[in-house]
């Protein structure tokens, strides 16, 4: 490759069936839609997706309830979204080269191949659920993945924070699927699908995030002043700005619990 460290996609591609003697079939983008829409037609036919209405208008019940307050922004079932090939290719990337501190070696967790990629790449299909309130996030979890379990669903959440001032938790659960091999056999695979829950305040923070997010992190490190003390630049005004809003909502919160407690 050009530059060890900041191979282009081509060069990854090249590399890959270089060095790994990758078919050149599983990095086309009509192989990937072959098999992200065979995961995506798995899960979208499963009980659980298919419940997710009934779900929701439960949940905001439940919430309104014990708050008085409405959970949801509203009680339709969001879209299940595939990853697209290019974002796809370039998380395989960052897995394999720009986070790899190894590289030109190998990755500690192993390298993310075609074999296995599929089953690694954790938001191939993802989905978000908007709340309105900051503790209807954590409600919103617990509540989801009691019903998982309930289903024998294995799932694990993260509640991210990230410095860049994006806020939302990430609800992943994994089932097993029929996909098609190469050679246009089929295989059966375990993946994952992650659905991220926020609020609706960070949900209009995460959409002007979002391209500082995907530019800076295909991008190695490099010496540079940092975006905190950067104060004419985009970063700094939009990244501090999901920090402000993440603050307001905890103070929405304080005010909303006193006056509970104040009325009781």
């Amino acid at each position: 490759m050009a530059d060890s460290k900041t191979p282009t996609v081509e060069e990854y591609k090249k590399w890959l069936y270089k060095e790994h003697n990758v078919e050149k079939t599983s990095l086309t983008r009509a192989y990937y839609e072959s098999v992200s829409n065979k995961i995506f037609m798995a899960f979208t036919s499963s009980d659980f997706w298919k419940e997710i209405p009934t779900q929701l208008e439960r949940l905001n019940q439940r919430y309104f309830m014990q708050t008085g307050y409405q959970l949801l922004t509203t009680d339709t079932r969001p879209n299940m979204k595939i990853k697209p090939f290019e974002s796809f290719l370039q998380k395989t990337l960052r897995k394999n080269v720009s986070e790899n501190s190894n590289w030109p070696g190998e990755p500690r967790e192993g390298w993310l191949l075609p074999d296995n990629w599929y089953s690694q790449i954790n938001d191939i299909i993802r989905t978000m659920f908007v709340v309105k309130y900051l503790d209807g996030v954590t409600f919103f979890v617990d509540n989801l993945t009691s019903r998982l379990s309930e289903l024998d669903m294995i799932s694990n959440v993260d509640f991210e924070a990230r410095e860049e001032g994006y806020y939302a938790a990430h609800l992943y659960t994994d089932y097993e699927c029929e996909i098609p091999k190469e050679d246009w056999d089929t295989k059966r695979i375990r993946v994952k699908v992650e659905m991220q829950i926020t609020t609706q305040l960070q949900e209009v923070i995460k959409n002007m995030l979002h391209k500082f997010y995907e530019e800076k992190r295909i991008r190695r490190k490099v010496s540079e002043l940092k975006w905190q003390w950067d104060y004419r630049s985009e970063e700094f005004a939009t990244n501090y700005l999901g920090h402000i809003l993440h603050y307001v909502e905890g103070m929405i919160m304080d005010i909303r619990e006193k006056q509970k407690e104040a009325s009781s």
